[in-house]
């Protein structure tokens, strides 16, 4: 009697165990590496919550390839080498078809060679500084030629700034991006003595003695703007610093490229109307696309009064690619979608189509968009059209004669057109 319960036990377990994994093949899982805790969270945690409105969405739809999707969720808690561990986890142990994730370039740059090494397909949807191309990243944030170049330009020719602060997070994004602006304002005839840089770090709270110093610098004469590469929650103190010294967008404008609805929600933004961001989307753009988002993502968060803001636009284009690229592909397979995605075309939510372009970034149009006393942004100027992201900077020694083509037979990050020579690098 004993000997039969044991036989049937064994079998029932086994049969559910056969059963559980069977219902995991049922599923795709798909990574989502976020920060949900540290400085980052602030911006981070809402990407999170996008990601797991998108798959719902698709769910819903019948899924992909006939499975449902289902998100695996980790938090590297804004620690850097943690992103790599977290990474390789989603990888190797969830088997994950691909990973949507990361803010800070410092972040990504610590996943990429785990991506890389494994051969997987990691979504990026944060704008970021170039210089870069990989064959496993999909850059759908802005490249600095569908951002930081047109945000430049809108100062000189619409605001007649003649004077620069170039402030930024201490890290790779702002110090690079800084560089190719440097350059592209001196080419422009712009002299040394009027560019000032400035970096703090992460979490930087006490924005007193800096604010005072850009007071300063704009008070020789010439018109003054600032050009923010400041970074998570640090915006927070900064631009009530900015209040507090009675600086305004008449005196001194401020033009962010890390700053969009949701770093503004926490803060009384009376003292800031009138600065400026520049990104590819904002929540005010008038299309049905747009209001279509804006309306599911408020019956998913169960929250009225919750922002949209330009990397959940990026993360809402990319996954509507990946998933595209994978029922071209019939498969999840790293290789055939990366093969797969070059071309593929998707709706943005300003109102045209985004493309993926042979170096893995996309079509976006540029907008510039001016502080409102509600958090939002009234667009200020656009593009006629979309601009293609460029890999390597038009203004830096060593990389305005590279080029990325990511399709056979180039197959390169970094193609040197002068030399018709490839250097061997992924990024």
């Amino acid at each position: 009697m004993l000997r039969n319960s044991f036989w049937k036990y064994a079998a029932l377990t086994g049969a559910v165990a056969i059963s559980n994994i069977a219902l995991a093949a049922d599923t795709i899982k798909v990574g989502v590496l976020h920060s949900l805790s540290g400085t980052m969270a602030i911006s981070e945690t809402t990407l999170k919550d996008t990601m797991l409105m998108l798959i719902d969405e698709q769910n819903k739809k019948g899924g992909l390839l006939g499975m449902q999707l289902e998100p695996v969720v980790v938090d590297p808690a804004s620690n850097w080498p943690l992103y790599a561990e977290k990474a390789r986890e989603l990888i190797e142990k969830d088997e994950v078809a691909a990973i949507f994730g990361s803010w800070t370039s410092v972040s990504r740059k610590s996943v990429l060679p785990v991506i890389e090494e494994l051969n997987s397909v990691f979504f990026y949807p944060v704008q970021y500084e170039g210089e870069e191309s990989s064959k496993n990243v999909f850059y759908t944030g802005a490249a600095p030629n569908q951002q930081a170049i047109p945000a430049v330009d809108y100062l000189i020719n619409d605001l007649g700034i003649e004077r620069w602060v170039l402030a930024g997070t201490d890290y790779v994004y702002p110090r690079t991006t800084n560089k190719i602006l440097e350059a592209y304002l001196k080419a422009k005839g712009v002299a040394s003595e009027d560019i000032m840089v400035n970096y703090t770090p992460f979490g930087h709270s006490d924005w007193q003695s800096i604010v005072s110093d850009i007071s300063k610098f704009g008070s020789k004469g010439k018109k003054t703007g600032v050009v923010s590469t400041i970074n998570g929650d640090a915006n927070v103190p900064f631009y009530k610093e900015l209040g507090a010294q009675g600086i305004s967008s008449a005196d001194i404008p401020v033009i962010a490229f890390s700053v969009g609805e949701e770093e503004l929600s926490g803060i009384d933004t009376a003292p800031l109307v009138g600065h400026l961001a520049a990104w590819n989307y904002f929540m005010s753009v008038d299309s049905e696309a747009n209001e279509s988002f804006i309306e599911s993502w408020h019956a998913f968060i169960k929250d009225e009064d919750r922002v949209t803001n330009d990397p959940m636009e990026a993360h809402y284009i990319g996954f509507n690619m990946w998933v595209k690229a994978v029922e071209k592909a019939g498969t999840t397979d790293s290789q055939a979608v990366q093969d797969a995605i070059i071309g593929v075309s998707v709706p943005n939510l300003t109102g045209g189509l985004s493309a993926m372009m042979p170096n893995h970034h996309i079509s976006k149009p540029v907008l510039i968009g001016e502080i409102q006393d509600d958090g939002q942004f009234e667009v200020v100027s656009s593009t006629s059209g979309l601009v293609v992201g460029d890999a390597w900077s038009d203004y830096l020694e060593g990389s305005k004669d590279l080029i990325s083509d990511w399709r056979s037979p180039l197959s390169c990050g970094a193609y040197n057109v002068k030399t018709a020579k490839c250097s061997g690098q992924n990024y």
